[in-house]
C-alpha cells in the first residue's frame, strides 16, 4: 500500500499519553504503512503537538476536550456503529464511496474520525503565513491571489449554516473551496462537491466557542495563524 493511499484512508494510531512528539508520530505510520488497508479497529489519532501549541490562537482546554472528548468519542461511536454492518473492516476509502448506503451513526462518526484526523494534521505550532512553490502558484491562478482564496475560504466556513466544514479540495484537477454539513467530508457520495480534501476547517461550535464564543469570524481569521501549509502542499504534490 502506497504512502499517498494510506494517508487518504487514514485510520488512526494509539493515544499513549496527551502530548505526542511528531517522530512518534510518524514511526507509527511508517509501522502501519506495511500493514492491510483493512483495519477491524479504528483508533483515535494522537495529536502532533501539545494541548497549548496553538495558544493563543486556539486555546489548550479547546483543544484537550476537543480531541480527547469529541474526537475519542466519534472513534468509539464509529466502531459500535460498524459492527455487524457489510462496512464491518473496511478502509474510511471504501465506507465513504458508498456512504450513502450506511446507517447514519457510520455516517456522522466516520466522518468526525477522519475530518479530525485531517484538520490536527493541517495546523501546527509557529505555521500560518502563505504557502509556496506549486501550491501557491495554482491558488493564484484559481482565486486570483491568496488573499482572496483567504477571503473566498474563511466567508465558505463562516457561511456554513450550523455545524459543518469548509475544504479546499482538488476536484477534477481543479482548486475548489466548499463546504460540508455536520461531519461530512468531500471523499463521501453525498457531498455536494467531490474531490480530494487538502485544507479543512471544522466549524463546530465546539472548535471554537469556549474563547470566541459565537464569533465564528473571529476564530477564522486567528485560525489562518496556524495552518501547516508544509502539510497542505504535500498533500496536493501527493494527487497532482
Amino acid at each position: 500500500m502506497d504512502r499517498k493511499k494510506f494517508l487518504a484512508s487514514l485510520g488512526v494510531l494509539t493515544v499513549a499519553g496527551s502530548i505526542k512528539k511528531v517522530d512518534a508520530i510518524t514511526n507509527k505510520i511508517n509501522q502501519s504503512l506495511n500493514r492491510s488497508n483493512t483495519m477491524s479497529k479504528f483508533e483515535l489519532m494522537p495529536l502532533p503537538y501539545a494541548f497549548n501549541a496553538l495558544e493563543p490562537h486556539i486555546d489548550a482546554r479547546t483543544m484537550e476536550i476537543h480531541h480527547d472528548k469529541h474526537h475519542a468519542a466519534y472513534v468509539n461511536n464509529f466502531n459500535k456503529a460498524l459492527e455487524g454492518t457489510e462496512f464491518e473492516g473496511k478502509s474510511f476509502e471504501d465506507i465513504f464511496k458508498n456512504i450513502s448506503k450506511a446507517p447514519a451513526a457510520v455516517r456522522n462518526n466516520g466522518g468526525g474520525v477522519w475530518n479530525h484526523n485531517m484538520f490536527w494534521q493541517v495546523m501546527g505550532p509557529n505555521k500560518g503565513g502563505q504557502p509556496s512553490g506549486p501550491l501557491a502558484d495554482a491558488i493564484n491562478s484559481t482565486f486570483g491571489s491568496f488573499d482572496k482564496f483567504k477571503e473566498l475560504f474563511s466567508t465558505a466556513g463562516a457561511t456554513r449554516f450550523g455545524s459543518g466544514w469548509a475544504w479546499l479540495v482538488l476536484s477534477n484537477g481543479k482548486l475548489v473551496i466548499t463546504s460540508t454539513p455536520n461531519q461530512d467530508n468531500p471523499l463521501m457520495d453525498v457531498a455536494e462537491v467531490k474531490g480530494t480534501p487538502l485544507l479543512a476547517l471544522d466549524v463546530w461550535e465546539h472548535a471554537y466557542y469556549l474563547n470566541y464564543q459565537n464569533r465564528r469570524p473571529d476564530y477564522i481569521a486567528s485560525w489562518w495563524n496556524v495552518v501547516n501549509w508544509d502539510d497542505v502542499a504535500k498533500r496536493f504534490a501527493s494527487v497532482k
